[in-house]
């Protein structure tokens, strides 16, 4: 099974261009169906919600279609410290339900998030893309574990530029963003590099 996670705030579903090309992309590839989703028309929006909360509109789905739609509230995790982990052989090049292999890295370590490294290259949290900025510009790895949908939007609007970032590239910065789509860019958890251990 697959998912997506949608930002559902002030009464919209964010972005879902960007995961309409990544839910048309995982299914012809993985399980060989070509028919586009509309999204905006297979999820019904509940009426009971409160207009003044951010929820989170998880869509599952698999090779026979859509199974599920939930709307949950959702608030950002506080992260005050990262944790450089190494998993050379993970892959999680699509949005899978099951997260058990990045539930047991993050299990390791005593710091708030993990940030994973691949073959000596930087690619995300658990559960977020990074960003790390220089002072000027903010990059972000050209190698993520997932290509998130927001990290997309950014891409295409000039917010970040994609960048071969090694590990022991992380000196030459100051601060690294944690961003997905349930996270705007604006209020995305900002640490500075001396968080990272």
């Amino acid at each position: 099974m697959l998912l997506e996670t949608i930002r559902f705030h002030q009464g919209e579903l964010e972005n879902l261009f960007y995961h309409q090309q990544r839910i048309h992309r995982s299914r012809k590839e993985l399980f060989g169906r070509n028919e586009r989703w509309d999204l905006e028309e297979m999820i019904t929006i509940p009426e009971h919600l409160n207009p003044e909360q951010t929820y989170r509109c998880r869509v599952v789905y698999g090779a026979k279609g859509l199974i599920s739609v939930e709307f949950i509230p959702y608030s950002i995790r506080p992260i005050q410290s990262l944790e450089l982990v190494t998993a050379d052989s993970l892959d999680y090049a699509y949005k899978f339900s099951d997260r058990t292999a990045l539930n047991e890295l993050t299990a390791q370590t005593k710091a708030d998030e993990i940030l994973i490294v691949k073959q000596g290259l930087i690619t995300d949290t658990s559960y977020t893309n990074v960003a790390l900025s220089d002072g000027q510009e903010w990059y972000t790895p050209h190698q993520p574990l997932l290509a998130g949908t927001r990290r997309a939007a950014l891409l295409a609007n000039g917010t970040i530029i994609p960048e071969r970032l090694a590990a022991d590239d992380l000196r030459y910065f100051k601060e690294i963003r944690l961003f997905n789509a349930m996270i705007d860019w604006h209020q995305a958890p900002t640490l500075p590099i001396s968080a990272i251990r």
